[in-house]
């Protein structure tokens, strides 16, 4: 396993980092993320991801169950704050008091005293960038966190912050989590230049792009039993992926990936990861064998002709870009 820096900070994290969204929350569920992460930990992944929201804190329990065995000072713990957690009208968003209270709420889920990276999970409109700046700033200060960062935000709101944070002598956000992968890449035209100013190394979600780009779903096939593409239950965004022209698509990356000697989820997170200012990507897995077939991607290299390659062969879905 490789480790990069996240962003500007001296912290080390997994190229492969291993998430709990639509994975980890339920009894049933808790199994399956102890294997993983005892296989994550043998491949030399020390990044772990979840947030409140998942499963309305089900996934933080869960990810802090299986964490429970292992040296805190071994791993990278992160979660996330901004979806509401309640129904009153300040059990969301990115006030203050949402802030702290939600922080308390992770870190009695989590059974830690610390988290090291804590996300903004949106940016919140009806909230000034002060007030969650400071709120984020005085959680580091307490030790409760370690550092801050933002998830889905603009290069502009990214660009604000890091003004306000700078300004004001506040501490400056560490890093950014959006969606990344062969068919969203929205962030290299303005997230990944303005993030990189600003100091903040993506550690970015959906890298396979919910299963896509490791090839098991085939054009002109209905979705096998078993997989998230058939469950109606957590398929509505990867549905719109399951188009004859996107899986065409994807039968070609994986005959390209065969040919390099990889799997075409290597293949795929390889290509995530030859990006400068990504400092991890973030995978889902709910068998250890997955665990150890993406934990393989790193330090894994594509030639300029194989990234010229996979270009070409994504021209026909170019400006495809899944509902959400």
């Amino acid at each position: 396993m490789k480790y990069r820096n996240l962003g500007h900070t001296g912290l080390k994290v997994s190229e492969i980092g291993l998430g709990s969204w639509l994975t980890y929350g339920t009894a049933a569920e808790q199994q399956a993320a102890d294997a993983c992460i005892e296989a994550a930990f043998e491949q030399g992944i020390n990044f772990f991801d979840t947030a409140n929201a998942y499963n309305r804190g089900e996934g933080e329990k869960a990810m802090g169950a299986a964490l429970r065995k292992y040296e805190r000072s071994s791993y990278v713990l992160s979660t996330k704050v901004f979806f509401p957690m309640g129904d009153g009208p300040n059990d969301r968003g990115l006030s203050r008091k949402h802030i702290m209270e939600q922080c308390e709420a992770s870190l009695k889920r989590l059974g830690t005293d610390y988290i090291d990276v804590y996300f903004c999970h949106r940016y919140d409109d009806d909230t000034p960038v002060e007030e969650t700046l400071r709120a984020l700033d005085d959680l580091t200060a307490q030790g409760k966190i370690l550092y801050a960062g933002v998830s889905e935000w603009t290069a502009a709101q990214i660009a604000s912050a890091a003004a306000v944070a700078d300004r004001r002598n506040l501490r400056p956000l560490a890093s950014n989590q959006p969606i990344y992968n062969l068919f969203e890449r929205y962030i290299e035209q303005e997230v990944l230049p303005v993030s990189e100013a600003a100091g903040l190394g993506q550690v970015v979600f959906s890298p396979l792009a919910q299963g896509i780009l490791t090839g098991k779903y085939k054009p002109g096939q209905q979705p096998a039993a078993g997989t998230r593409g058939a469950d109606s239950s957590v398929n509505q965004v990867i549905g719109s992926y399951l188009r004859d022209d996107v899986l065409t698509v994807t039968q070609e990356l994986n005959a390209l990936a065969e040919a390099q000697g990889l799997k075409l989820s290597q293949l795929a997170l390889a290509w995530v990861l030859r990006r400068q200012g990504v400092s991890a990507a973030i995978i889902g897995a709910s068998r250890p064998e997955q665990v150890r077939e993406n934990a393989a991607a790193s330090g894994v290299s594509l030639s300029d002709e194989t990234l010229a390659k996979i270009d070409a062969i994504m021209e026909p879905v170019k400006d495809f870009a899944p509902a959400r």
